[in-house]
């Protein structure tokens, strides 16, 4: 028998303290690929659509795609990008409800649209209101998802990624899609039990190159093995979306008959999350710090990576704070690159200039200076001038395309620094070579990441450094007014305590 199967791909991840919407606008300029646009940049790639291609061609299913759906980490999605997309997806599923066998959606977990909390769980209810109570919907998760009971309610089968930096995305769309091919098979039928952690985030927010967080990831892939258990996912959270179920989860999905032993390992997976609350792997520097160490490293093994932890584009904020900038100019050091500065204003000043061209700007700091420190007034030399199209070749986005918009490179006192128009955080060393800076010519080089660049830079650093600069993404979440979140939460409550 061939089932047929539709697919989608609707992935945000929303800050609720960014000023703003994303609009339908920010995904055009990120991806918004129709049907078989969609499968021709993503089918071959490492991303959950190439793992449910994959998964449809071993079972012979007949896929209709709708929608691949992506923008960068930001504010809450607007109402008119969420209904737009959704509608895409929900106008298939009503075209083809009397042949669908089974729905297999690509989500992150985290989307905050303008008009509610829950993005995913709003995006599930309108399908279920199409096709019914009993048609098998699998998702697959980001593992900074926040998972909500509706989101559990409206889909059977949740898998979440477990690497962070991300570099499983077509591994785990290709788990959800052997799991729904047995289902609509008949040989399961899978539920999902949610367990939740009264905290804003795991202490490590799931970095899976640390010991302290890496464990409860090869204990839920241990546990997969286990009769009847299908899929276990732990879920970091995201402490950057103030809504009331904000928090780590553990979801396993089982098969009928073993509900018991899903619910024990949801407990004992959540005790431990809770247990390492206080085990923060990172060394936070202040900006003064980290320029003191760029002033004085020798590269002779590879330049000093440093992370612009709090300014982290891939965790909502502005992408332009200038507090680590103005450090390091203030202390002298050099030759090093800072990449990237996001400020569609200055990056349009350097593009009415030529290459060569001395240029007097103000730089970052425009879009909430609380957060991070204010524009800087720089005199510098333009070296480079790019429409800001490069294509990935590092673990998460090798063989991908993406842009940065309008950009150029900057030198001020021996850094260059890369002004981009598009807010992207740093991925891939091509997000520097593209645009002439080599890592291995630098003494140091700003990354504006939390983790993901580790995939890429630290396997070329000397060392690697991380900074928290005070902008949006701050580990200080004290410093952020959290007014949705279901309280006692840890560490905002210092008394909250846990019992699963």
């Amino acid at each position: 028998m061939t089932f047929h199967v539709l697919t989608g791909s609707f992935v945000h991840e929303s800050s609720t303290f960014k000023k703003g919407e994303t609009t339908l606008q920010d995904f055009r300029d990120e991806v918004l690929d129709l049907g078989q646009a969609a499968i021709d940049r993503f089918g071959d790639v490492n991303d959950e659509l190439a793992g449910f291609l994959d998964a449809g061609r071993a079972a012979g299913w007949r896929i209709t795609h709708t929608v691949s759906a992506h923008a960068n980490p930001g504010a809450p999605v607007a109402r008119e990008a969420f209904n737009h997309i959704s509608g895409i997806i929900c106008d298939a599923a009503r075209e083809h409800r009397t042949s669908l066998d089974g729905i297999l959606l690509s989500l992150h977990g985290s989307m905050v649209p303008s008009f509610c909390e829950d993005g995913e769980g709003e995006l599930l209810s309108r399908l279920r209101a199409i096709v019914g109570p009993d048609l098998p919907i699998a998702i697959t998760l980001d593992l900074h998802a926040m998972v909500t009971p509706a989101m559990v309610d409206q889909a059977q089968i949740l898998v979440s990624y477990k690497t962070y930096p991300h570099i499983d995305m077509r591994v785990t769309g290709l788990h959800a899609g052997r799991l729904l091919d047995a289902t609509m098979r008949g040989d399961l039928r899978p539920r999902t039990i949610r367990a939740h952690v009264p905290m804003l985030d795991e202490a490590n927010a799931g970095r899976t190159d640390v010991p302290e967080t890496a464990t409860l990831y090869s204990r839920a892939a241990e546990h997969e093995a286990e009769p009847g258990i299908l899929a276990v996912s732990v879920n970091a959270g995201f402490s950057e979306a103030d809504i009331a179920e904000m928090g780590p989860t553990v979801l396993v999905t089982h098969d009928a008959g073993a509900e018991g032993r899903a619910g024990a390992i949801a407990r004992d997976l959540a005790r431990s999350i809770w247990d390492g609350r206080g085990k923060v792997a990172n060394r936070f520097l202040t900006p003064a710090e980290a320029a003191a160490e760029a002033l004085a490293f020798d590269a002779c093994k590879g330049p000093l990576v440093i992370a612009d932890y709090a300014d982290n584009p891939g965790a909502g904020a502005y992408g332009d704070a200038t507090a680590l900038l103005a450090a390091l100019l203030e202390a002298g050091a050099r030759p090093g690159a800072f990449a990237p500065m996001i400020d569609p204003e200055a990056a349009a000043t350097l593009h009415r200039h030529r290459l060569g061209d001395e240029a007097m700007l103000e730089l970052g700091g425009k879009c909430d200076p609380a957060f991070g420190g204010g524009p800087l007034r720089l005199t510098g030399e333009v070296i480079h001038l790019s429409d800001g199209t490069y294509t990935g070749d590092g673990p998460i986005l090798g063989g991908i395309t993406h842009s940065f918009g309008p950009t150029a490179v900057f030198r001020v006192q021996g850094i260059d620094i890369l002004v981009v128009t598009l807010n992207e955080q740093m991925l891939d060393l091509q997000q520097v070579r593209t645009f002439g800076i080599e890592p291995a010519r630098q003494r140091f080089l700003v990354v504006k990441s939390m983790q993901h660049f580790r995939a890429a830079f630290e396997p070329i650093a000397g060392k690697v450094i991380v900074c928290d600069t005070g902008a949006l993404a701050t580990p200080q979440a004290h410093l952020r007014p959290y007014t949705r979140v279901r309280r006692p939460v840890w560490p905002l409550d210092r008394d909250a305590t846990f019992d699963p």
